[in-house]
């Protein structure tokens, strides 16, 4: 890679935005595009807010990620003079029977200096007396973690990526021709054609439908169902003031962002919905997820049993088979890279992949073969 390289990053999601300004930081002149713009309603990282934590479970590489993560969205936040980390901390709630993810985690934790406690279901009770810790035995509460605004902190991205000198155009990139040859340039959608000396392909739930022969359906869309209640008035139990970000392994894994914002209680179920198009699909909530997460706020949170439903929203995970990312090159065209599959987990790390991946394109460096597409060809054939 020459010096200064014009480098083209498709997608201002959480990997694209931030790619794209850990390059130009890097002294490459870079052009963004987006379809429909930074933290827009189709895409993965579209949305109020996204868990930021630290607890992934044993062997894994995220949450030393996520360590590099937190100093990272620090550092921005003081340079930009903006919040966008809520330190509310996350609570992870563990059963006796069932808890080699929590028990796991606690080492990846301490190993990444991510701070921690270990309480049992008498001290979290006692602390949080507006949850019903019924078939918890103990749990991890992280302090310094919380949750993220996703679509401001997009649209920052962008913004400060713009006033270093960056260049964004609204526009979508067309898939033809794109796995036919060594790239030169690359079609939009008004016509004309942008020629770079390197491309980043951070499409998010798209990334299959632009390389439908090397990704395919290692990238598939998800619907997942988020629902927001509303508390009672006047009562801030289920703020963020007086409640952390939870996380409930007791059956089916949900979770929840505590009230922020006037928008209300928000809550989700984990499991991976079905496949979802992320262009044309409407975006209803299921009725069935609906009944069994009001079942379920009975159970956890009794206040809120009657709580009225006030706002719904659909998003998607952009889902790997063995939910790890893909960062790789184009195997035909090694100017073109290709990043995603965020897999529901992906937008805390936004800031570490970004840095990470403008240190390979700018240094000529490969990727961890965790994070290849070739990993997929080997269990295959395994």
């Amino acid at each position: 890679m020459k010096s200064n390289p014009h480098i083209a990053v498709i997608g201002a999601g959480a990997f694209g935005g931030w790619t794209a300004l850990q390059l130009q930081e890097s002294e490459a002149r870079v052009t963004l595009l987006d379809a429909w713009g930074p933290g827009n309603s189709r895409a993965s990282s579209g949305g109020e807010t996204r868990v930021m934590r630290g607890t992934y479970g044993p062997d894994q590489p995220y949450t030393e990620m996520a360590a590099r993560a937190l100093k990272l969205w620090t550092k921005y936040e003081r340079r930009w003079k903006q919040q966008f980390l809520h330190r509310t901390g996350v609570l992870w709630m563990a059963t006796a029977r069932d808890d080699v993810f929590e028990r796991g985690s606690v080492k990846m934790l301490r190993s990444a200096k991510i701070k921690f406690q270990e309480l049992s279901s008498t001290q979290m009770t006692k602390r949080w007396p507006q949850v019903n810790f019924e078939g918890i035995e103990w749990g991890i509460f992280e302090p310094e973690c919380g949750y993220l605004d996703a679509r401001a902190s997009c649209q920052a991205v962008v913004d400060a990526f713009v006033r270093e000198g960056g260049k964004y155009e609204p526009l979508a990139v067309l898939a033809d021709g794109l796995e036919d040859e060594k790239l030169r340039s690359v079609t939009l959608s008004d016509g004309s054609r942008l020629k770079a000396d390197g491309y980043v392909f951070a499409c998010g739930p798209w990334l299959g439908k632009m390389f439908p022969r090397t990704v395919g359906n290692l990238v598939q869309a998800t619907k997942q169902d988020i629902f927001f209640f509303g508390t009672p008035a006047g009562d801030n139990r289920f703020s963020a003031e007086h409640l952390p970000v939870w996380a409930d392994h007791l059956g089916r894994f949900r979770y929840g962002i505590p009230g922020r914002d006037r928008r209300g209680f928000k809550i989700a179920d984990d499991t991976r919905g079905p496949v979802f198009d992320p262009t044309n699909d409407e975006r209803v909530v299921d009725p069935e997820t609906l009944k069994d997460i009001r079942d379920y706020i009975a159970f956890r949170f009794p206040a809120l049993k009657r709580a009225p439903l006030i706002e719904t929203r659909v998003c998607q995970y952009e889902q790997t088979p063995d939910s790890h990312f893909i960062i790789d090159r184009h195997p035909a065209n090694e100017n073109m890279w290709m990043v995603g599959g965020g897999s529901g987990h992906g937008f805390k790390h936004g800031p570490a992949v970004g840095e990470m991946m403008a240190e390979l394109i700018l240094k000529n460096r490969e990727p961890e073969a965790m994070w290849r597409l070739g990993r997929f060809t080997n269990r295959s054939e395994s």
